[in-house]
């Protein structure tokens, strides 16, 4: 294979791994796990998965949540 196909390829290769990193650490993705529960991608290094009765309980937790943040704000960090 000639120098510069061999250059060319590695310049593709190199813009397509930035799309990939780009596209993956832009935001969230919600997806259906293999085990039928719903996997929320992107809040951290795995994914938060909980099944669809255990979100619609804490989603219905929402303002008690956002209370008790507010109400512990001095004490709690934030990932950086």
């Amino acid at each position: 294979m000639p120098e510069e196909d061999l250059r060319a390829e590695l310049e593709r290769l190199k813009a397509e791994n930035a799309a990939l990193k780009a596209r993956t650490s832009r935001g969230t993705s919600i997806r259906v796990s293999e085990k039928g529960a719903v996997s929320i991608y992107g809040l951290g290094r795995f994914p938060v998965t909980l099944y669809k009765e255990q979100w619609l309980k804490l989603l219905g937790m929402a303002e008690e949540i956002k209370a008790f943040i507010a109400e512990n704000e001095g004490r709690l960090k934030t990932k950086s």
